[in-house]
This record gives C-alpha cells, sequence and structure tokens, in this order.
C-alpha cells in the first residue's frame, strides 16, 4: 500500500466512526418523539436560545480576537509568549474547571461587588454568554492569529512607504487579505460556543426556560432517562452544526479549518 492509500484509508476510518456514532442514534429515533420535539416550547426556546447566545458571544469573541491576533503576529513585545500559551487554557483545562475558576471569582470581593452593582452573571442568560465567550474567545484567537500569520508582513511595509499609517494600513491590507481565514474562524468559534456545556450549565444553571441551551437540555433529558429524547435534541444540534459549516464551505469555496 502506497503512503498515498494509507493516508486516505486512515482519513476515511475516522470518517467512518463519526459516522457510525451518528448512524448509531437512529437505533432509538423516535419519529413521534421528533414532532413532540418541535412542537415543545421548552425544545424551541431552548434552539432559539443557544443560537441567540452562541451568535452575540461569537461577535464578541471575533471582535476582541482580531486585535489580540494581530499584535501576536505582527509584534514582539514584552509577555508576549505567556499571553500566547494563556491562550490554550481553555484547550487544557476543561469547561466545567473554567466555569468553577468563574463561580470562584463571583465569590471574592471583587466578584460580588460585580453582582451587587453590575450585571448579574450566575444563574442568568448573561452567564451563558460569560461561559461561551470564555470557551471560545482563546480559540478565536489562535484561529485569526493563524490566518495573519499567513500574510506577509511586507504587504503592510509596502502600504506604510505609501504613506499609509499602521492603522489604515492594517484595515485597508490585511484585514481584506484575511477576511476569509476570519470568516471560517468565526464559524469555528460560533460553532464551538453553540456546543459548550461544561462552563454554561455551571455557571448560569439548567433552568427550564431561562438557561438551559440544547446541550443542557440534552444532559437534562439524558439524567432523567429519556433517551429517545436525547436522540432527537443530539440529532438537532449536530444538523444545526455540521448544516452551518457545510453550507459555510459552499459559500466560501474553501474548507472551513484555517
Amino acid at each position: 500500500m502506497t503512503f498515498k492509500k494509507l493516508s486516505i484509508s486512515v482519513s476515511f476510518a475516522v470518517f467512518a466512526l463519526y459516522g457510525t456514532l451518528i448512524l448509531s442514534l437512529f437505533y432509538y429515533y423516535d419519529g413521534a418523539v421528533f414532532l413532540e420535539a418541535l412542537r415543545s416550547s421548552r425544545t424551541l426556546f431552548s434552539i432559539r436560545l443557544s443560537l441567540f447566545t452562541a451568535t452575540i458571544s461569537t461577535i464578541i469573541a471575533v471582535i476582541v480576537a482580531i486585535p489580540s491576533a494581530y499584535a501576536l503576529s505582527r509584534f514582539r513585545f514584552f509577555g508576549r509568549q505567556l499571553i500566547d500559551t494563556m491562550l490554550e487554557l481553555p484547550m487544557i483545562v476543561s469547561p466545567v474547571a473554567l466555569g468553577a475558576v468563574v463561580l470562584v471569582f463571583f465569590n471574592t470581593p471583587t466578584g460580588t461587588f460585580i453582582q451587587d452593582h453590575g450585571i448579574r452573571f450566575i444563574f442568568t442568560v448573561y452567564g451563558i454568554f460569560l461561559a461561551q465567550f470564555i470557551v471560545t474567545v482563546g480559540i478565536a484567537i489562535r484561529l485569526i492569529k493563524a490566518a495573519m500569520d499567513e500574510i506577509p508582513v511586507r504587504y503592510e511595509e509596502v502600504a506604510r512607504t505609501l504613506g499609509a499609517s499602521p492603522a489604515r494600513a492594517f484595515m485597508t491590507v490585511t484585514l481584506p487579505l484575511c477576511k476569509r481565514g476570519i470568516i471560517a474562524s468565526s464559524i469555528l468559534t460560533w460553532a464551538k460556543a453553540l456546543g459548550e456545556f461544561g462552563a454554561t450549565i455551571t455557571i448560569a444553571g439548567s433552568m427550564s426556560m431561562k438557561t438551559e441551551t440544547i446541550p443542557v437540555a440534552i444532559f437534562m433529558r439524558l439524567a432523567s432517562a429519556d433517551i429517545e429524547g436525547t436522540v432527537v435534541l443530539v440529532l438537532m444540534l449536530i444538523g444545526i452544526g455540521l448544516g452551518i459549516l457545510y453550507g459555510v464551505r459552499l459559500l466560501t469555496g474553501r474548507a472551513v479549518p484555517v
């Protein structure tokens, strides 16, 4: 077997693994339960809440990520390596642990002051935004930085020699050139936020019709041994996530991962 065939075989093996897991869900699929879930106000609320919070938290994360990624990609400054390493925190620490850290913070004097005189995050929708943002912002910065690293610095240098300021060179040269990478990174960040569970349930709880996102609803169904209902919600989450990713690939003509 050639190396090419071996590589392709491995990729198909991984695809078969995930495909088998998804197909196994249909063993417990019940059409009546699916229709019931579509008519359920609780399920529809969870879907709307997940889509809304994932979208808003992704927008905030990307707004923060673009200048941060640019700084890490283009400049050398004191503490850069430390910041770059800290971005790996969401990937090496479980979301539940991150949620626990947030809970501990809000039990400190500073956190208590924020809760009492600012925005209340614990067991509220704002907690969902915070959980999704904390889990995804580091990933967003990492993905966008990878896209910016592909843009040669000399393009900006040429723009500056023609009279453009650093900010104008960034806005008119770098940003347009890595636009597709930013879009792809944003979609991946959104998908991550949509499926976020650990930090969300730790910070915002699992209150029905208030803080119950789709992943939390899946957990609650599974905890009550409702296998058919769990399968329906999992298929919905997979369908939304993969559908969006595949749609973006068709629109951009490029694989989503940067």
